[in-house]
């Protein structure tokens, strides 16, 4: 059964959920969204920057094409209508704004990372910015 939650993941989630561990909390949350618990948003800003890390770091071209048709079928794009947040609101990382900007417009509820820079402005959105583990638990 399907949450009402809508994430976005972080690069990094990305990158790891590729992990051929069987423990990887990062791949366990790309299963359960294969598996239809919850609703995936993306944007072509984050579309690509997942295309341009998976191939940065070496992934084979299979693993890529085959998880970004995985995301253009199966999750909802969102489409970037407003641009614009509170100086304080903008991550450090100019990569990252891609992501806040999907959260903002997608009416994500949470936006999943490592990235210690989105982490450290969690309190100044209307979504939750966590880690893949806490994510899971609210998930159950």
């Amino acid at each position: 059964m399907k949450s009402l939650f809508r994430i976005v993941p972080d690069t990094n989630v990305i990158i790891s959920a590729q992990s051929k561990n069987p423990d990887s909390p990062n791949r366990e949350l790309i299963e359960r969204w294969l598996q239809d618990e919850f609703i995936l948003l993306y944007s072509l800003d984050t579309l690509q920057e997942y295309f341009r890390k998976l191939r940065e770091l070496n992934f084979a071209e299979e693993i890529i094409i085959s998880f970004l048709a995985d995301i253009r079928t199966l999750a909802e794009r969102v489409e970037i209508e407003h641009y614009h947040f509170y100086s304080y609101q903008y991550p450090k990382d100019r990569d990252d704004i891609a992501f806040v900007l999907c959260a903002e417009n997608g009416n994500a509820t949470h936006l999943v990372t490592y990235d210690s820079d989105l982490l450290e402005i969690r309190s100044h959105h209307s979504f939750t910015i966590c880690q893949t583990i806490q994510f899971l638990k609210e998930l159950l």
